[in-house]
């Protein structure tokens, strides 16, 4: 019986300090703050176009931070060098539009296939353990088995949108929970993330099978009220109220 696990994205933490060019607040202290208050990972996306997060962020934090750093990349050579050469523990590959606002949705596994194989071939041989950002769809999540990656993190966006509107989500829901089953039965790791707030999060942790959420917007702006810490707290205790079965 294991622990769901909760990864920090501090993305937006980059995003508030870039919107007056300053210095502050500072990304590290982010990751620090999350280290010390029960977070078991920091994720961090370096976008192409260094729209929250820069490299600079990501060399400090890899060296200071002492809990698994995931570093998500978009599957370009850019960001293959970056990641072959800073070895975060984990690196997830998602996709990317340099026009939108945040990343609306899963992989497209079949484009560009040969390329993203190139690229989980390298990641994974330079020891970092790497996963890819997919809808909850069954063919994906066997694309993803033949890749031969280590994990998977679920796209939750349609889903939380749906709870956050107050609508039905039940068909949504029983989508993942047949694509959580079916990445377990494959022998991979199942995460989840996108648009997770404390009512989501609660929903999510009652499937069996996912190993860990992957949570950012919401958090960062609810430590606005909350402060970091507390909010970190907050999350470990909704989602530690439910445990799974390996």
């Amino acid at each position: 019986m294991s622990k769901i696990r909760l990864g920090v994205n501090i993305d937006h933490v980059a995003t508030v300090r870039n919107a007056r060019g300053e210095i502050y607040p500072s990304p590290l202290r982010a990751a620090i703050i999350a280290q010390k208050n029960g977070a078991d990972s920091v994720t961090i996306h370096l976008r192409e176009d260094r729209r929250h997060i820069n490299d600079k962020d990501l060399k400090e934090i890899r060296s200071k931070l002492k809990i698994p750093l995931n570093l998500e990349i978009a599957a370009t050579d850019e960001m293959l060098k970056i990641a072959l050469k800073r070895k975060p523990h984990f690196v997830c590959i998602v996709p990317e539009k340099r026009e939108e606002i945040t990343t609306e949705g899963g992989l497209n596994l079949k484009y560009r296939r040969n390329f993203l194989k190139k690229i989980i071939n390298k990641l994974t041989n330079n020891k970092s353990r790497v996963s890819l950002f997919i809808e909850p769809s069954l063919s994906d999540i066997r694309l993803s088995k033949l890749l031969k990656v280590n994990c998977i993190e679920i796209h939750t966006g349609k889903l939380c949108n749906l709870i956050n509107k107050k609508k039905n989500y039940k068909k949504e829901l029983n989508r993942i929970k047949k694509a959580v089953k079916l990445g377990n039965q494959l022998g991979l790791e199942v995460h989840a993330g996108h648009g997770l707030t404390f009512k989501s999060a609660k929903i999510l942790s009652k499937i069996s099978g996912i190993r860990e959420f992957n949570i950012g917007h919401f958090l960062v702006g609810e430590s606005l009220f909350l402060g970091l810490g507390k909010t970190i707290k907050k999350f470990k205790k909704v989602i530690k109220i439910w445990e799974y079965l390996v």
